[in-house]
C-alpha cells in the first residue's frame, strides 16, 4: 500500500491510500470469505456457493464495499499514527473512491484535523480584573440560612394567611367549566410568595383564614408548557385546611454549636467570612481568567473543523442528559424533549455558538502553552502527590504505588494550566475598569428567546418538580462540559470556566 497526505480545506487533509492488484484481490477474498453467507445462488448451498459464481449472480462489484471497509480498517490507522507530529486526527474520516479496477483500488479518506491557531496579541494589554468583598450583610445573610434550615413549621392561629406561611390547601382547576388534568390536588403544601404557582394564585390566597373557601381567577401564561392551557383563563375553586409560619431557631452559642458545629456565634461568624473571602476570591480569580481568555481569544482567528464543534457539542449533550436524570429521577432527554415540544437537532443547536466558542479557547490555550514552552516538570508532580499522600496519612513512596500514568498526566496537565494564567495574568495590564467603547446610538433591545437546550439545562440545574399549576421551573444555566477523567486519587478541585475551556480539545477518533 502506498499513501499520500495533501492539506485540504477547512482544517483537513486527503489522505489517499492506493492498493496495488495482489492487495486488492486479497481483500476481495477476505469479503467473500466473511460474507458468502449472505447470498443465495441456484444449486449451492448458502455459503458454499464459489466466489466467481456469487460475482457472476450479483454483479463484478459485490465485494467491493467489504473489501474496501477491510483496506481501510487495515491500513488507516497505521498512517495516522504514523503521521501524528504532522498532524492530529480529531474526527472520523470521510470516504471516497478514487479508482476501482482489475489492477487495484484508491481510496480517499478526508480527515478533520487539529487546526493551527493564528494568535492575536496575547501579552501586553488591558484585561478587567474582577474583584468581590465580602461585607457584613454577607454573613448575617448566611446566619439566616442557618436559621432556616434549622426551622420549624407552627401553626397560625387568629389572622388570614401571609407571604412567607406555608399554605395547605385543596384546589381543583377548570378551564371553560371541564377540569383538567393535573388541576386537582389535595393538601397541597404551598409556600405563598414563593412564585411557585402561576402568576396571580398565590397573591389570592393571601388573606384567606383556615377552613375559607373561594374561587381563584387566574390566566395561563401564554408559554406554559401545556399546550392545551397556554393562554386559556381558568378558575381554581381553593380551600384552605391549614396555616403554617417558619420559626426560627434563637442565635445562641448553643444553637451554634449543635448547627454549625462552631465553638460560638462569633467564632461561626469568623469562620464564615474566611469560608466567604475564599469563595469570593475564587469567583473574582475566575471571571479574570475568563476575561483573559475571552480577549485573547477574540483576536485570535483559527480554522475549526466540524467535527471537533459536534464533539464538544456531544459532549454537553451528555452532561445535560447526566444532570437531567439526577434532577428528576432518572428522566431521559428524549423524554423531557417531548414534553418540552422540542427536537434533538433543536436541543444540539442550542449549544453549537458555545461549543464554537469553547473548542476555540480550547485551541487557543493550547497554542500559547505550544509557544511560550509552558511545561509540568517531574518535581513539581511529585510536589502535588506529596500534598495528596499527607491527605491521605501516607508517605510519598506509598501514596505513588497507586498512583498510574494517566494519573501523572492528569496533575501535570493541571500544574501546566495554573502555570499558563499566572503568565497571562503577569505578563499583562489587570485593570479596574474595561476602556469606554465608543457610544453608539442606543439600539431597542429584545428579549432574547431561550433553546430548547437551555431551557433543558436550566431545568435540570433547578431541580423543582413541575406541576401543570406550576410555573416552569427555569433559574441557572451551566452547560460547558470538561470530559476529564479525573484520577482516583486525586482531592476534588474546583475548575473555573476558563480552566475547563483550557483543557485539552476532545479528540475524536474514527471507527
Amino acid at each position: 500500500m502506498k499513501y499520500t497526505v495533501e492539506p485540504s480545506e477547512k482544517s483537513t487533509v486527503k489522505i489517499t491510500l492506493t492498493f496495488d492488484k495482489g492487495e486488492w484481490d486479497g481483500a476481495n477474498m477476505q469479503a467473500y470469505q466473511k460474507t458468502r453467507g449472505r447470498y443465495f445462488v441456484n444449486g449451492f448451498r448458502k455459503g458454499k456457493a464459489p466466489k466467481h459464481v456469487i460475482e457472476l449472480n450479483y454483479g463484478k462489484g459485490v465485494f467491493y464495499e467489504d473489501a474496501l471497509n477491510e483496506l481501510f480498517n487495515e491500513h488507516y490507522y497505521d498512517v495516522v499514527e504514523k503521521e501524528k507530529d504532522n498532524f492530529t486526527a480529531v474526527g472520523q474520516p470521510e470516504l471516497s473512491v478514487g479508482d476501482i479496477s482489475d489492477e487495484g483500488a484508491v481510496l480517499i479518506a478526508t480527515t478533520p484535523v487539529k487546526p493551527d491557531v493564528k494568535l492575536g496579541a496575547y501579552k501586553g494589554i488591558n484585561i478587567v480584573k474582577a474583584e468581590y468583598n465580602v461585607k457584613d450583610e454577607d454573613v448575617e445573610a448566611e446566619l439566616r440560612r442557618l436559621q432556616e434550615r434549622n426551622s420549624r413549621l407552627v401553626a397560625v392561629e387568629g389572622r388570614a394567611a401571609e407571604n412567607g406561611d406555608t399554605a395547605t390547601i385543596d384546589f381543583s382547576g377548570s378551564v371553560d367549566g371541564k377540569k383538567f388534568e393535573g388541576g386537582t390536588s389535595e393538601n397541597y403544601p404551598l409556600v405563598l410568595g414563593s412564585g411557585s404557582f402561576i402568576p396571580g394564585f398565590e397573591e389570592q390566597v393571601v388573606g384567606m383564614n383556615v377552613g375559607e373557601e373561594k374561587d381563584v381567577n387566574v390566566k395561563f401564561p401564554d408559554d406554559y408548557q401545556a399546550e392545551e392551557l397556554k393562554g386559556k383563563d381558568a378558575v381554581f375553586a381553593v380551600k384552605l385546611n391549614k396555616l403554617e409560619k417558619k420559626e426560627l431557631p434563637e442565635v445562641t452559642d448553643e444553637f451554634i454549636k449543635d448547627a454549625a458545629g462552631a465553638e460560638s456565634v462569633e467564632a461561626y461568624k469568623k469562620e464564615t467570612r474566611e469560608r466567604l473571602e475564599k469563595q469570593a476570591k475564587e469567583k473574582g480569580d475566575a471571571e479574570t481568567e475568563n476575561n483573559i481568555l475571552r480577549a485573547i481569544s477574540e483576536t485570535s482567528e483559527v480554522e475549526i473543523p466540524d467535527a471537533m464543534v459536534e464533539n464538544q457539542i456531544d459532549m454537553m449533550v451528555r452532561n445535560a442528559e447526566y444532570r437531567l436524570g439526577m434532577q428528576y429521577g432518572g428522566m431521559k432527554l428524549a423524554d423531557y424533549l417531548k414534553y418540552m415540544g422540542g427536537t434533538m437537532e433543536d436541543f444540539r443547536n442550542g449549544y453549537r455558538a458555545q461549543a464554537l466558542d469553547t473548542v476555540k479557547s480550547q485551541l487557543v490555550v493550547d497554542k500559547i502553552i505550544r509557544e511560550e514552552n509552558i511545561k509540568a516538570e517531574d518535581a513539581e508532580i511529585d510536589a502535588k502527590l506529596e500534598e495528596f499522600a499527607k491527605a491521605a496519612n501516607k508517605t510519598l513512596e506509598e501514596y505513588k504505588k497507586d498512583v498510574d500514568d494517566a494519573q501523572r498526566e492528569y496533575i501535570g496537565n493541571d500544574i501546566v494550566i495554573n502555570k499558563l494564567f499566572d503568565f497571562l495574568k503577569a505578563n499583562n495590564n489587570l485593570t479596574d475598569k474595561a476602556e469606554e467603547p465608543a457610544k453608539k446610538p442606543a439600539a431597542k433591545k429584545t428579549a432574547a428567546k431561550k433553546t430548547t437546550a437551555k431551557k433543558t439545562a436550566e431545568a435540570a440545574e433547578d431541580g423543582a418538580e413541575k406541576k401543570p399549576a406550576r410555573k416552569t421551573a427555569a433559574k441557572k444555566a451551566e452547560a460547558e462540559g470538561d470530559g476529564a477523567e479525573k484520577p482516583a486519587k486525586k482531592p476534588a478541585a474546583k475548575k473555573t470556566t476558563a480552566k475547563k475551556a483550557a483543557e485539552k480539545p476532545e479528540e475524536g477518533k474514527a471507527e
